[in-house]
């Protein structure tokens, strides 16, 4: 059970699963493992097996909100929003001042249009938290769905007032803005938004709307690229592009957007009809007649559709098909004739819009293929029915120093920070091949794979073996805690490392990950208990004077490997734990005397100068640590340097 919370705690899923297996195959009749299981599966996505563990935890202790929490997310996701509710009910009449219950309801009811009681919900929130900004949102949201403008803009200007740091605040605005057509507000909005967001599309993708209304066509089409370079995947960014490329002549870069929002949906027929224009113009008659004949399956009234194929079937020869499509839209036009009012207006009707250059995504009005997409009310930049908090969703960006570094075989691939950490005796480990794998030096560690934890147990089972054979080789017991270390059982990785240690006083990398596997049981006993919502008196127990055995194995590292940068970095960490943010000055700047591309170092200098007040400093550190490649510390400088007025 220790070791499956320790692997959850650090995010290692799939094998905590394999723990807490083990735990409920022991002693079914407990209920954490079943929720602590239901946790995992619920990270990895599996929400109706993370609800079915949760209601087996529940049926054996009703009275711990973390399950009902946890099981309401995961009935969410499968959008079973009244099951969510009842669970939410359960869960407040245990804890009812909790925000995160009254928040995630709210939502919920929303999405069942219950305006009133999500309303009703928001304002108990806001008597228990009266600076809780999200709740003025989410209200005003539907402040404009109830078409109540002016409350709506008290709520999210009270949101604004409370914390004007928050991107969110100012996107909402923005989106109040769009809404009553202040366009050149919504852009100033979303300025804002940008300069203080971490690498969020939504709001270039807004921008680009409010200057497309101001006739800045360039200036959207950069915004839709920026969007884009963030989200490559973002259905309007590249369908609105699309459009706009179309309208400036770049017919095959407007081919590629709509080719790629067809990827994305390939029933999306005005999309299909778009890309058949251009390939039309293109000079690709075949492919744009092949698109003209799809939309018209789905739309036999579509008349332009006809002339538009009757005009490409001419350029081919095929002038019996372009007859026949002529004499379709000639019987058409005759017919609106003889029923002018009901087909009037009808066409009256499917063209009605909020707004004549835009239409909501979800509008299959076919004619309206020429004019911009923007969110449905329910998706997009409404994003508070979609922001449903708990714990284990929790995902803001928080300010907090980059992780230490560790000796394992695994590294989460990074489509930004590709750089290889290297030192020649841990190279010269892996040529000589007496490790089961290639040893590598990372701070982003990646979970193992049911598969890999297999692959582990079953080292773990050979090395025992070795060392019974070999018991000289000191190798081979480092090997194994490698093994102990990875599967998360900290507690025999700490014994073979401490028998390496005795067994080889001068082999450093025991030294290094000794300290390291230390740090990880002292950060477990601290904050470990805590991934179930349960504060027990073990998380306080864990003082500076605890880190000293720590810092003692680091200065050992140092001592034998002094330009083994990385152990300067680690102990820089500790420090910083222990609040002596001197002496971990010192430490990261030794670390960039030996390497001065050392992006963490950097980062973490930086976040260490803040804490002293030297903010000037450290936000030139964290610039230099963006600059190499780690872009959360543009959000960290945003956060120290005041909005422009």
């Amino acid at each position: 059970m220790y070791i499956g919370r320790n692997a959850l705690y650090f995010e290692d899923y799939v094998l905590s699963i394999q723990y807490f297996n083990q735990v409920i195959n022991a002693k079914p009749y407990l209920a954490d493992p079943y929720f602590f299981r239901g946790l995992a599966k619920f990270n990895l996505d599996d929400f109706q097996g993370a609800e079915s563990d949760c209601s087996e935890s529940i049926e054996r202790n009703p009275f711990v909100v973390s399950a009902y929490q946890v099981r309401g997310l995961a009935r969410i996701r499968q959008n079973n929003f009244k099951g969510a509710i009842g669970d939410y009910n359960a869960a407040l009449k245990l804890e009812p001042e909790n925000i995160i219950l009254w928040h995630n309801r709210s939502l919920c009811k929303i999405r069942l249009d219950d305006y009133q009681g999500a309303k009703n919900d928001l304002d108990t929130l806001l008597t228990i938290s009266p600076r809780y900004t999200k709740a003025y949102l989410i209200r005003s949201e539907i402040d404009m769905e109830q078409k109540d403008t002016v409350q709506a803009e008290k709520d999210v200007k009270k949101a604004l007032e409370i914390d004007k740091y928050d991107p969110e605040v100012w996107n909402s605005l923005a989106m109040f803005h769009l809404r009553m057509e202040r366009y050149k507000e919504a852009e100033e909005d979303l300025d804002q938004a940008i300069h203080l967001s971490v690498r969020d599309a939504v709001p270039y993708i807004n921008r680009a709307l409010a200057k497309f209304h101001q006739r800045n066509l360039r200036g959207a089409m950069s915004d839709y690229d920026l969007g884009l370079e963030i989200d490559p995947n973002n259905f309007i960014g590249h369908y609105n592009r699309g459009l706009l490329r179309a309208q400036v002549g770049d017919d095959n870069r407007a081919i590629e957007d709509f080719n790629f929002v067809l990827k994305i949906d390939p029933s999306d027929m005005m999309a299909t009809f778009n890309r058949g224009l251009l390939l039309d113009q293109t000079g690709d008659y075949k492919g744009a007649i092949k698109d003209y004949t799809t939309v018209i399956e789905q739309y036999p009234n579509f008349l332009y559709g006809y002339q538009q194929r009757a005009q490409a079937r001419k350029k081919i020869g095929d002038f019996k098909g372009a007859e026949a499509d002529e004499l379709k839209v000639l019987r058409a036009q005759l017919e609106r004739q003889n029923t002018p009012n009901n087909q009037v207006s009808q066409k009256k009707d499917d063209d009605d819009e909020d707004d004549q250059n835009t239409r909501k995504r979800s509008d299959r009005n076919v004619n309206n293929y020429n004019k911009l997409v923007v969110a449905d009310n329910d998706e997009g930049v409404q994003k508070y029915k979609n922001d449903y908090r708990g714990r284990v969703q929790d995902k803001n960006v928080s300010i907090k120093p980059q992780p230490m570094f560790a000796l394992t075989y695994y590294e989460k691939y990074s489509e930004v920070k590709q750089q290889v950490n290297y030192y020649k005796f841990i190279e010269e480990m892996n040529s000589s091949k007496t490790l089961p794998g290639r040893l590598l030096i990372t701070n982003n560690e990646a979970a193992l794979t049911e598969d890999q934890a297999k692959l582990h147990f079953s080292s773990i089972d050979e090395m025992t073996s070795a060392i019974v054979n070999h018991p000289e080789d000191v190798t081979k017991r480092f090997a194994r805690a490698l093994d102990f270390y990875l599967v998360q059982d900290l507690n025999n990785a700490m014994r073979d490392l401490d028998d390496a240690i005795t067994q080889s006083p001068d082999f450093f990398p025991a030294y290094f990950m000794r300290a390291l596997v230390r740090c990880k049981q002292l950060e477990y006993q601290r904050m470990g208990n805590d991934v179930d919502g349960k504060n027990t008196p073990e998380m306080y127990a864990v003082k500076a004077v605890d880190y000293e055995s720590v810092k003692r194995d680091l200065d050992k590292v140092i001592e034998l490997a002094p330009d083994f940068v990385y152990a300067y970095y680690n102990r820089g960490n500790v420090e910083c734990i222990m609040k002596d943010y001197r002496a971990a000055l010192v430490d990261y700047d030794q670390c960039l005397q030996v390497d001065s591309k050392f992006a963490e170092a950097y980062f973490n200098r930086g976040l260490t100068n803040i804490y002293l007040g030297n903010n000037r400093q450290g936000i030139l550190d964290l610039s230099k640590a963006g600059e190499l490649g780690l872009y959360s510390a543009y959000n960290i400088i945003k956060r120290f340097i005041d909005v422009k007025e």
